[in-house]
């Protein structure tokens, strides 16, 4: 967590710098308002101790700089003036908290603690209305933002596009952003699950038949791809399509014509189609599972979605999310999850992906007896309680995720820290648990 301590006093804000260093913190230090707003433009910090005396630009002009066009973050205001005013002025401008000089050094990091605690879980609360807002697409890590990037490249245009990622990642989410940016927009968006649907049914689901085409046909049925006219049909979990109906997909796709069962007349095809899949299909080809040319005509344009183990920086977004959704579902108000609680998330490997998240939410809420989620609510294997000993040693894949993000960083565990989203003091202590600081 990166704090800026801006006061005249040269000792003391480098006896407060050198304070936090000790607690876990990274402090940076400004002489003046002016030289404080030069470092809040430049960088990003957590937390803001502020002095509201100074040269050149005091606190409460600092405070009503980033009232109004400064970055979002929490402030503690300090000051040898025990003026009750200016604390009341200081906190209409949005400071979260005020001490008076001389004050003791735990207290105020005590203070920093509660206060970057509550602006975490405000963040949560705005990131999940935001998400809800805008349809539930969630992507601040840089593999997301890229693969935005290519939805939006795509979706305009008619060509067919192969969805590929691990089970829970949110491949529907993406095929729902593909429909909602592409001239199909007006249409409808129709799914269909074919690992999901008996394969003594899924034909006619897909294709529709005719009146009498097989005992039990008392009246024709549109299948799924007339459904989709001149919308988008998403076809999940393509690679568990039987190879017979393998077959007639592709005349379909070549063809743009559909046939129903038992039907003489072909339907014309106007609808966008969207394939994804868990499965790898090159290795499906190589098995024969997979028919080649099938593949070749879905695999015009691919886009991989990352699992959340490698796009951690979305976890919080993603939590807030569901906290905002299941807030809206229940008629509850629970604020969001708490620091520890988050930290936590952060640095499991979520083998269920998103999914496997909004499980483990959803379950912590309905457990959740005050305003805010804790590691208690989580259960295991996030609550010190639940989780099993492991004889003083981490989780393997933990451990190799730690080392992993350490060499990224040629070592700065406060880099490290920041991508694992969790502080720097519980990656020491990670670090220590795991014998990785010998």
């Amino acid at each position: 967590m990166k704090v800026l301590v801006a006061d005249d006093e040269k000792n003391i804000r480098e006896s407060i710098a050198a304070y936090l260093a000790a607690e876990g913190f990274a402090a940076d230090t400004a002489a003046d308002g002016v030289q404080a707003r030069a470092r809040l433009e430049a960088d990003a910090y957590d937390a803001l101790i502020l002095d509201l005396r100074m040269p050149r630009a005091d606190g409460l002009e600092i405070l009503g700089w980033l009232k109004e066009d400064g970055p979002r973050v929490p402030v503690i205001v300090i000051s040898a003036y025990g003026d009750v005013r200016d604390a009341v002025q200081a906190m209409k401008l949005g400071a979260r908290d005020y001490l008076v000089k001389p004050f003791d050094p735990d207290e105020l990091v005590l203070r920093l603690r509660r206060v970057m605690a509550e602006e975490a879980v405000a963040g949560q609360a705005e990131a999940g209305r935001r998400a809800l807002a805008e349809g539930a697409w969630i992507g601040a890590d840089e593999k997301m933002r890229a693969v935005r990037a290519l939805v939006e490249k795509v979706a305009p245009t008619p060509s067919t596009v192969l969805i590929t990622g691990e089970s829970g990642t949110g491949k529907e989410v993406v095929a729902r952003l593909l429909h909602a940016l592409s001239e199909s927009a007006g249409g409808p968006f129709v799914a269909i699950n074919l690992g999901g649907v008996p394969e003594n049914l899924l034909e006619s689901e897909l294709f529709g038949h005719e009146k009498g085409a097989f005992t039990g046909a008392s009246e024709r049925k549109r299948g799924m791809f007339e459904l989709a006219a001149s919308g988008t049909l998403f076809l999940d979990e393509i690679g568990d399509m039987p190879m017979h109906l393998q077959v007639k997909l592709l005349r379909v796709l070549q063809e743009r014509r559909v046939q129903r069962l038992g039907g003489t007349q072909a339907v014309p095809l106007n609808a966008r189609i969207v394939a994804a899949t868990n499965r790898d299909l090159e290795a499906a080809l190589a098995e024969g599972t997979f028919r080649e040319d099938l593949f070749y005509r879905l695999n015009v344009i691919r886009i991989e979605v990352p699992p959340l183990r490698d796009r951690r920086a979305d976890i919080p977004a993603l939590a807030g999310w569901f906290v905002e959704k299941l807030n809206r579902q229940m008629g509850r108000r629970v604020r969001g999850i708490d620091p520890e609680a988050l930290a936590r998330l952060s640095a499991y490997h979520f083998p269920g992906n998103v999914r496997e998240l909004e499980n483990r939410i959803e379950r912590a809420y309905i457990l959740c007896t005050e305003d805010i989620i804790t590691t208690r609510d989580l259960g295991e294997p996030f609550s010190r309680a639940g989780r099993a000993p492991r004889s003083g040693r981490l989780h393997d894949q933990e451990r190799a995720l730690i080392e992993k993000t350490l060499a990224r960083h040629g070592g700065n565990r406060t880099r490290a820290a920041e991508e694992l989203g969790i502080s720097r003091r519980t990656l020491l202590n990670k670090i220590k648990e795991a014998g990785l600081d010998s």
